[in-house]
């Protein structure tokens, strides 16, 4: 088993930034890649970012030029650097860790809500 615990979440005006954080412990040995996803309210969830163990990433258009995913291998955690937030951003941003592309273990969920 795998935890994953967030934080960084809140409310920011449109044009500012937020540094999500997410924390993996357990059976980490299992985890390829790591990511971020959303669920605004009324949509499916949906990909924002992953990272792979070898450093290759993968971004939703949304957000490409915005935000920046990092991994700090030896401290098992991933960062999400979110800039010029827009009100669409607004959602519950979920952690997640497996292989590529096929999340196996969820964080909690942290809120992000842009709105001035």
């Amino acid at each position: 088993q795998v935890q994953l615990v967030e934080s960084g979440g809140g409310l920011v005006q449109p044009g500012g930034s937020l540094r999500l954080s997410c924390a993996a412990s357990g059976s980490i040995f299992s985890i390829y890649a790591m990511g971020w996803y959303r669920q605004a309210p009324g949509k499916e969830r949906e990909l924002v970012a992953r990272i792979s163990n070898a450093g290759s990433t993968n971004y939703a258009d949304s957000v490409k030029g915005r935000f920046t995913i990092s991994r700090d291998n030896a401290k098992n955690t991933v960062i999400l650097q979110m800039n010029s937030l827009k009100p669409e951003d607004t959602a519950v941003y979920y952690c997640e860790a497996g292989t590529w592309g096929r999340p196996v273990y969820w964080g909690q969920g942290t809120q992000v809500t842009v709105s001035s």
